[in-house]
């Protein structure tokens, strides 16, 4: 049974940081691809990153592309997303997904 777990979520202030994990359980971590979504409220779940089974790949949605940073440990079973310079429109619910699989989400809130 496919299990996501993210955190690190929290309350941050604009231009600050955050580090997201997702712990990944129930499938061959290091062999499929993982994504990053988020859902703002009143507004449907986006896309936001991707990395590559091996870490080699990565791609980003143009609104955090500089700003945020996807990456993983395949001994750990784990990817993160780093996210820097947080502006008040990055506040959403951030998911992890893999393989038509959902985590519950980790709330991320940019607020002065």
């Amino acid at each position: 049974q496919v299990q996501l777990v993210e955190s690190g979520g929290g309350l941050v202030q604009p231009g600050g940081s955050l580090m997201l994990s997702c712990a990944a359980s129930g499938f061959t971590f290091s062999s499929n691809a993982m994504r990053w979504y988020r859902q703002a409220p009143g507004k449907e779940r986006e896309w936001v990153a991707f990395i590559s089974s091996t870490g080699s790949s990565t791609s980003y949605a143009d609104s955090v592309k500089g700003r945020f940073t996807i990456s993983r440990d395949n001994t750990k079973n784990t990817v993160y997303l780093q996210m820097n310079s947080l502006k008040v429109e990055d506040t959403a619910v951030y998911y992890c997904n893999a393989i038509a699989s959902w985590g519950q989400g980790t709330q991320v809130t940019v607020s002065s």
